[in-house]
């Protein structure tokens, strides 16, 4: 069923704060929103399976009246309004015989009535999940949308109407910079990203599913922080065998996920695929322009609109490389399971993933190609933990910079170099930060040495930086403190800093 029923309560938020993992920064707003003495209109956004019916049910679930409903992917405008007097009937009304009503005007004057019979004095929730399945084009939802919202919540105190859509740049479009009935009506907007280590590490013990770090932080590597993923990780199995049985196995829900995923968010899903393919092959990412050539995309507004879109869903993140400007920005693939589809999944034997009796992850997690795939995957993940990286370093109130920094010189003789993570700091110092996935402690030998003091020299010579450079290794367990170690290395960090 895709309506939710009233719940009657006293109030909702603060006693339902500990069933939401993490979350601080949107609970804070959400908090904000139930002491509000203002019409509120909300926008939430998120890639799918990210937890945003989640975290506004949860939150929610004891206000006086709360109203949902979620839109059908797909669905025509006849079968989303049985879909809205379905709902409203089990929420208002179940005695009730009221027939479909034939647009969308008379149906939000159907609920306004209702709920001006309530005559209640707490908060009032209407919440409209999958907007951009509910606003296809003809719908004319979002027509009545804007008029219930100037005819009638925006001069009710205690409404607060929320919006969602997994669409991250269907929303940013047609709601939050709506140019029309909704201009400039968004009060709050939330987006929704993936759980953090921390947050993953913590939903997975509130589940008392105890893993060690190094057993999360591989999870993470395969499938980030999407808590419909990590839900299936199952109690008394190893991160391998977790991986083995959702990614390998015929019932596995990530073996197909790929592109369920990126035909519910994006029309037209194979330009985006496509983009996301050229970017999984190049690690250290590719600019515009490269990408129109590996993607024999044309120039002009598509491209554009689709590298908006993916990174405003968190697929993919836009970095200027150091001292660069930013029509040489690199785009670089940052969702954790499409890399991993791509890399391992959509690459196995058909005959496995057919199968649900086979160790086939066992046997590949053993050989060297997942040792070198999982360090450029812990790179990506140390970029996105950068706040915690800083916190470990001690220069957390330090304003910074974050970016890489690649030299590619004219000269075929002359070596280049390339920085995967540099930390431009306020306080005229530059710290560069060395990745490094290990299943052990890692041991710098002479040449990985020479190799640091090759990149170094050659940073400190193409940039003419005139900062304190500090080397600094970022590893999972650890450096051995040998001799050339001392030479070269100002500090390191274990994974434990990422976890806080």
């Amino acid at each position: 069923m895709f309506w939710r029923g009233i719940l009657w309560g006293i109030k909702g938020g603060d006693e339902n704060m500990n069933k939401i993992i993490g979350r601080e920064d949107e609970k804070e707003i959400l908090k904000q929103l139930m002491a509000s003495d203002e019409p509120e209109f909300v926008a939430i956004y998120g890639r799918r399976r990210v937890g945003k019916t989640f975290l506004i049910r949860e939150y929610f679930k004891k206000t006086q009246v709360y109203f949902e409903i979620t839109g059908l992917q797909a669905g025509q405008l006849h079968d989303q309004l049985e879909n809205f007097i379905s709902a409203f009937r089990l929420q208002f009304s179940k005695k009730s015989v009221l027939p479909a009503p034939e647009n969308w005007n008379e149906a939000l004057r159907i609920l306004i009535t209702e709920v001006d019979k309530k005559k209640t004095k707490g908060k009032l929730i209407f919440f409209f999940d999958e907007l951009p399945w509910l606003a296809y084009r003809k719908s004319h939802f979002l027509q009545a949308l804007e008029y219930f919202w100037n005819s009638w919540a925006s001069k009710k105190k205690n409404v607060i109407v929320i919006v969602c859509g997994s669409a991250a740049s269907w929303m940013l479009e047609n709601v939050v910079h709506n140019k029309g009935g909704l201009h400039n009506r968004i009060t709050k907007r939330i987006r929704l990203l993936p759980f953090t280590l921390k947050e993953t590490n913590d939903y997975l013990k509130s589940r008392k599913i105890n893993l060690d770090q190094k057993q999360v932080l591989e999870i993470y590597l395969v499938m980030g922080g999407v808590p419909h993923y990590l839900k299936q990780i199952e109690k008394g199995q190893s991160a391998i065998q977790n991986i083995n049985r959702i990614c390998f196995t015929k019932d596995g829900i990530l073996v197909d996920e790929f592109n369920k995923l990126y035909q519910s968010l994006f029309e037209h899903s194979g330009n985006y695929i496509n983009v996301i393919r050229a970017l999984a092959k190049k690690r250290i990412g590719l600019t515009r322009d490269e990408l129109l050539v590996g993607t024999q995309m044309k120039s002009g507004g598509g491209i554009s609109k689709i590298l908006s879109a993916l990174e405003e869903s968190g697929f993919i993140s836009k970095i200027i490389p150091f001292g660069k400007k930013s029509n040489v920005a690199l785009y670089k693939l940052t969702d954790e399971y499409s890399l991993f589809y791509l890399t391992w999944i959509s690459t196995a034997p058909k005959g496995v993933l057919n199968s649900s009796k086979h160790d086939y992850w066992l046997q590949k997690r053993a050989g060297s190609s997942w040792r070198s795939w999982a360090g450029y995957a812990f790179e990506s993940i140390c970029q996105k933990h950068v706040h915690q990286i800083k916190i470990g370093l001690g220069i957390s109130g330090i304003n910074t910079m974050e970016s890489n920094w690649y030299y590619r010189p004219a000269d075929k003789k002359e070596k280049g170099a390339q920085i995967d993570l540099i930390i431009d700091r306020s306080d005229n110092c530059i710290t560069i930060c060395e990745m490094k996935y290990s299943d052990l402690e890692f041991i710098i030998d002479k040449r990985y040495h020479r190799n640091l003091q090759d990149k170094m020299k050659i940073f400190k010579n193409a940039t003419r930086t005139e900062k304190t450079v500090f080397l600094v290794m970022m590893t999972t367990y650890g450096v051995k403190e040998n001799q050339y170690y001392e030479e070269i290395v100002s500090g390191q960090l274990k994974m434990n800093v990422l976890f806080q």
